[in-house]
C-alpha cells in the first residue's frame, strides 16, 4: 500500500507541475449603464465593473482629440482596448459647447486658425471623415469609434478656456475665476450631458477637473457641486456623476463631516489625482519607506477614507515618466501600485497621449507620459503596461465569489505576484491571474490556501521554500518598515532577512534593505504587498486533490518523504 501511495502522490506531483490550471485575464466589459453600490461601480446585474481607464487628452487649443493626425481614430481605439483599457477619461473644454462662436467651427478650421498646417494633412490622410466636420460631430465621432471598440467613456470637463492645465492663475480654477463664471459652467455639462443621453459607452461625467487657486473655498464647492450634479443627472440620469476634490484634486477631507445633499441615488462617485511630483521630491530626496508610509497616510486621510464611508473613490489621474530616468517618479509608482491593488481601486492613467498638435506653444511636443510613443504606433514602454495589467481586472467586489477570500502576495515593483510551478521547485513571479491563494494567520504564517504548505525562509540569499513545519520562526512573515511592505522573517542562523526577488524573478531570502533612513537606497525588490483577493485562485484546486491523497491509509509514510524533500 506504502509503494501505491507513493507513485501516486508523485504521479500526481508530476501532473500538477505539468497542467498548472490558469486562471485568464478578465476582459474589458461594457455594461451600461453603471450604478453605484457602497464603494463599488456595478452593471444593472449588480455584478462589479472596474474602470481600468486611459486618459485621452481633447482640451488643448484646437480642441481636437490628440492624435488624429498620426493614426486613424478606430485604429487608436483598437490600440486602447488591446493594451487592456475598457475606459477613455476623455477630456474636454467648457468653451467647446458654449462659446458660440464655435459651434460651426470646423476641424480643418481650427487647425488653420492655428497655423498647423501639417496636421490638417495628416488629418486629411488619416481620418478624412473627421476633418470637414464641427468640432463637436469630431468629438462625437471619437466617443463613436471608442464604443465601437467596447471601451468606456468618461467625459471629464477639464478646462473652461481651451489650452493646457492647470495652475493657480489660469483663470480656470474655481468659481468665479475669469474664465469659469458657475452659471455657464452648469450650461455646458447640461448641454454635452444632452448630446450624449443614450450614448451607451458614456458612463460617467467628471463635473470638474483640479478645483484650485486663491478663490477655493468649501463652502463654494458644494454649493456648485450640487447644483451641477443635479443638473447632469437631469439631462442624462444613466450617467455616473464625478466630483473631485480642492486642491488639484487631491483634498476630499471636508466630505469626512457633511456630505454632499442630492435628490439622487446610485450614482455618485468621487475621484482624485495622485502624482509623484504631487509631494515635490520627496521620493528622491527622502526614504522610500518612510515616504511611501507618510503619503499613503496623507491620502487615506485626504480622500481615501470615502471608501470607508461607502463611497467609490476613482484615482482619476496617476502617471510617470515612461523613459524609466526619473528616479522620483520610479519610487512613487511602487507605493502607488501596491496601494492601487491593496484598495482595489478604479483608475485613470496619465496618459494615452505620445505627442500633441500644440501644446504651450511648442508643436509636436513629445509627451513622456504617455503609453504611446511620438508617432502613436508603438507602446512607449511595454514592460510599464504589464506592470498595471494586474490591476486592471478587479480583486474582490460584487458578483466575484464572496467564500473564496483569501491573499495574494503582490509585488508592485514587476506587477507579479507570487506563484508555483510545482511543488519542488521554488517560487517565482508571475501573472497574478494565475496567482496562488494564501492564507496569513495571526501567528504570521503564509500558508497556502487550503494546504498544509506554508512559506518558509532558508538560508540568506537562498530561495523561499514551502515547508510543513509552519511553528518555527523561519515560518513567520512580519509586515516591516513604515511603507508596511518588507516581509521580514528569522533565517536559520538566527538573523532577520526580508522576502526578495533575484534577477530571475526565483523568491529568495535577503538582508532586509532600507529599513534605516538612507534616501540613497531603493527597497522595490523586498516590497510585497498582501492584497485581499476573491479571484479563482490555482493553490486550492489542485492542492485539495493532494490532501485527499495524503487521507490515504499509509499517509505517514508520504508525511516522512514529503518532510524530507521539502527540507
Amino acid at each position: 500500500m506504502g509503494r501505491f501511495i507513493f507513485f501516486t502522490f508523485f504521479s500526481l506531483v508530476s501532473l500538477l507541475a505539468i497542467f498548472p490550471t490558469v486562471i485568464p485575464q478578465s476582459k474589458p466589459v461594457m455594461a451600461q449603464p453603471l450604478y453605484t453600490n457602497s464603494r463599488w461601480i456595478v452593471d444593472g446585474g449588480g455584478q462589479r465593473v472596474k474602470l481600468a481607464c486611459v486618459n485621452w487628452v481633447s482640451h488643448l487649443e484646437a480642441m481636437v482629440t490628440e492624435g488624429l493626425s498620426k493614426q486613424p481614430v478606430d485604429a487608436i481605439s483598437k490600440k486602447i482596448a488591446s493594451m487592456g483599457f475598457n475606459c477613455v477619461r476623455l477630456t474636454w473644454p467648457l468653451f467647446l459647447v458654449t462659446n458660440d462662436s464655435l459651434a460651426s467651427v470646423t476641424v480643418r478650421q481650427s487647425f488653420q486658425s492655428l497655423g498647423l498646417s501639417d496636421t490638417i494633412s495628416g488629418i486629411q490622410a488619416n481620418n478624412p471623415s473627421i476633418i470637414d466636420l464641427p468640432l463637436i460631430k469630431a468629438f462625437q465621432a471619437v466617443v463613436s469609434s471608442l464604443g465601437a471598440n467596447n471601451v468606456m467613456v468618461i467625459l471629464d470637463n477639464h478646462i473652461s478656456k481651451p489650452g493646457w492645465c492647470c495652475s493657480n492663475s489660469d483663470g480656470n480654477g474655481f468659481f468665479g475665476d475669469k474664465y469659469f463664471n458657475p452659471d455657464l459652467w452648469i450650461k455646458g455639462l447640461t448641454q454635452m450631458a444632452t448630446i450624449f443621453n443614450g450614448v451607451s459607452n458614456v458612463v460617467g461625467m467628471s463635473l470638474r477637473n483640479e478645483l484650485r487657486g486663491p478663490r477655493q473655498n468649501v463652502n463654494d464647492w458644494y454649493r456648485y457641486l450640487q447644483k451641477g450634479a443635479e443638473a447632469v443627472h437631469s439631462a442624462n440620469p444613466d450617467v455616473l456623476v464625478i466630483l473631485s476634490g480642492l486642491s488639484y484634486d487631491r483634498d476630499l477631507s471636508f466630505l469626512r463631516n457633511q456630505q454632499v445633499n442630492l435628490t439622487f441615488t446610485g450614482k455618485l462617485v468621487f475621484e482624485m489625482h495622485w502624482y509623484g511630483f504631487s509631494d515635490g521630491q520627496a521620493w528622491l530626496s527622502g526614504n522610500p519607506n518612510q515616504v511611501c508610509g507618510r503619503v499613503v497616510d496623507n491620502m487615506m486621510r485626504l480622500s481615501g477614507f470615502l471608501l470607508d464611508q461607502g463611497w467609490p473613490l476613482l484615482v482619476s489621474e496617476f502617471g510617470m515618466d515612461l523613459r524609466g530616468t526619473n528616479v522620483n517618479d520610479n519610487r512613487y509608482i511602487n507605493c502607488f501600485l501596491a496601494t492601487v491593488a491593496e484598495l482595489d481601486l478604479d483608475w485613470a492613467l496619465w496618459t494615452l497621449v505620445g505627442s500633441y498638435y500644440l501644446r504651450e506653444g511648442v508643436i509636436g511636443l513629445n509627451e513622456v507620459y504617455g503609453v504611446l510613443d511620438w508617432s502613436w504606433c508603438e507602446n512607449r514602454n511595454s514592460s510599464f503596461l504589464e506592470r498595471i495589467s494586474a490591476v486592471q481586472s478587479p480583486f474582490r467586489g460584487p458578483g466575484l465569489s464572496e467564500t473564496n477570500l483569501h491573499k495574494v502576495i503582490f509585488h508592485p515593483s514587476t506587477g507579479l505576484c507570487v506563484l508555483r510551478k510545482s511543488l519542488f521547485e521554488p517560487l517565482r513571479l508571475g501573472p497574478c491571474s494565475n496567482s496562488e491563494g494564501w492564507s496569513y494567520s495571526a501567528q504570521k504564517t503564509l500558508t497556502l490556501k487550503g494546504t498544509y504548505f506554508c512559506l518558509q525562509a532558508n538560508e540568506l540569499e537562498n530561495p523561499a521554500k514551502l515547508g510543513i513545519i509552519c511553528t518555527d520562526s523561519t515560518a513567520k512573515w512580519e509586515t516591516i518598515s513604515d511603507s508596511k511592505m518588507h516581509l521580514s522573517t528569522k533565517v536559520n542562523n538566527g538573523s532577520t532577512a526580508c522576502l526578495d526577488v533575484d534577477s530571475e524573478n526565483t523568491i529568495v531570502v535577503s538582508t532586509c534593505k532600507c529599513l534605516g533612513r538612507d534616501n540613497m537606497c531603493d527597497p522595490g525588490s523586498q516590497w510585497f504587498k498582501l492584497v485581499d483577493s476573491t479571484r479563482s485562485s490555482i493553490s486550492t484546486k489542485s492542492f485539495l486533490q493532494m490532501d485527499s491523497i495524503l487521507a490515504l491509509p499509509g499517509k505517514d509514510f508520504v508525511w516522512k518523504l514529503l518532510r524530507s524533500a521539502l527540507e
